[in-house]
């Protein structure tokens, strides 16, 4: 009985919360463009695709087996929140990678945009264009899942959360593993 049960749930509530709050940016993207000629641009792509995705994670079932602890209830609560916040902590880190994989697409839509100055491509912003679909896919290869994990600490230790028992980057991604498609 270690007593950090009340830490364990106050963080699986911060971690909960972090995602709803991801999962609202994420639904809220665009995935339209304005001129259909667009629709299968790169960003515009990355954009669909990163509501899929946050729709996915969203959805994908909680792995819900806790073996059974030793030591009574409040050992068994323990692994439980334990396998909770692996869960929400997942989620997480997969609605973090989305979200940024979102947000460098909306990047090129405005920079596309100040390319193309209200005009269709031609010819002459052929090699601008292509220069800004180079940056993105650059943007895109640094979301590593290392990156995320770091990042996310990073604003949890700013925060003053409680992150003794987060689970491992491997924890994460075996997670994750096992829930794709």
């Amino acid at each position: 009985m270690d007593g950090l049960n009340e830490c364990r749930t106050a963080r699986v509530a911060e971690v909960l919360s972090d995602f709803r709050t991801l999962q609202l940016y994420i639904a809220a993207g665009p995935v339209e463009p304005e001129n259909e000629e667009d629709y299968y641009t790169e960003g515009w792509a990355v954009l669909r695709q990163c509501t899929v995705d946050g729709q996915y994670i969203l959805e994908v079932a909680a792995d819900t087996r806790v073996p059974a602890a030793q030591g009574g209830e409040e050992e068994q609560a323990k692994a439980e929140l334990q396998q909770v916040l692996l869960d929400a902590y997942a989620r997480r880190h997969e609605a973090q990678k989305i979200l940024l994989r979102q947000e460098a697409a909306r990047r090129w839509i405005g920079y596309r945009e100040q390319v193309l100055q209200g005009q269709r491509p031609h010819p002459g912003n052929h090699a601008q264009l292509q220069a800004l679909d180079n940056q993105l896919r650059a943007e895109l290869a640094h979301i590593s899942d290392e990156y995320v994990y770091t990042e996310l600490l990073s604003a949890d230790h700013a925060q003053g959360r409680w992150t003794m028992e987060d689970p491992s980057l491997r924890r994460i991604q075996r997670w994750l593993q096992s829930r794709r498609r």
